[in-house]
């Protein structure tokens, strides 16, 4: 299974230009599986930086495990923004306590 690297869009291995966007594909024989990645995900989320990069990088050619990149790295980005705001709350609480 391939999948077009303009819009992402499930294609036939044979297919040479995409159905909805009508980008060119270049089909050379070589297949790109892409399943997501849970794993993927858990890293961009532990290291929000990495998960930016693959997002970036795996747009393309991998749109199901950029996303899954990409949504990791906004979940950790957004738990450590939770967390600081959290222990910064704390910390003005017990100053006037």
């Amino acid at each position: 299974m391939a999948f077009c690297k303009n819009c992402g869009t499930e294609l036939d291995d044979k297919v040479a230009v995409c159905p909805k966007c009508g980008t060119q594909q270049n089909n050379n024989g070589t297949v790109t599986e892409d399943k997501g990645g849970f794993l993927w995900g858990l890293l961009g989320c532990c290291i929000p930086i990495v998960g930016l990069v693959l997002f970036l990088v795996w747009k393309d050619n991998k749109p199901k495990t950029s996303k899954a990149a990409g949504i990791g790295a906004l979940v950790g980005v957004i738990l450590a923004v939770l967390y600081y705001v959290v222990i910064i709350g704390l910390g003005v609480l017990s100053m006037g306590l």
